[in-house]
């Protein structure tokens, strides 16, 4: 049963401040998210949509952004690519405090100056 959904866009190019003050990376990503790819279109676009996966996950608990820190979501790909959305720590319990055991599904995409992410909540 699908408990939660969560959508949100963001723009790509306001990540360009962030991705010149490492400690704005720090403290909003997790250690898992972080990229060394030199190409910065490439950071951009990665960070952008992975902000965006924080912010549906958030919607989809229904909580917004509040009492979990953005760090303990993260963005973790498979070999072949695909998202995973992961959560550890304050996510983690806010998740199980207000739907108990679920799956989480998650999808990026970004064009141009956009980047968007759903999450979906789903009850084993």
């Amino acid at each position: 049963m699908i408990c939660g959904i969560g959508i949100d866009m963001t723009t790509v190019e306001r990540f360009l401040k962030w991705i010149e003050k490492p400690e704005m990376i720090e403290r909003f990503f997790n250690k898992e998210e972080m990229t060394t790819n030199p190409n910065i279109v490439f950071q951009k676009e990665h960070y952008a949509a992975r902000f965006a996966a924080k912010e549906a996950f958030g919607k989809a608990l229904g909580t917004g952004i509040t009492g979990f820190n953005l760090v303990d979501v993260y963005i973790k790909s498979e070999a072949n690519g695909k998202p995973v959305l992961k959560v550890t720590g304050s996510a983690e319990k806010m998740l199980k405090k207000i739907y108990g055991d679920c799956t989480l599904h998650v999808s990026l995409s970004h064009e141009r100056n956009n980047a968007i992410a759903i999450v979906i909540i789903e009850k084993k």
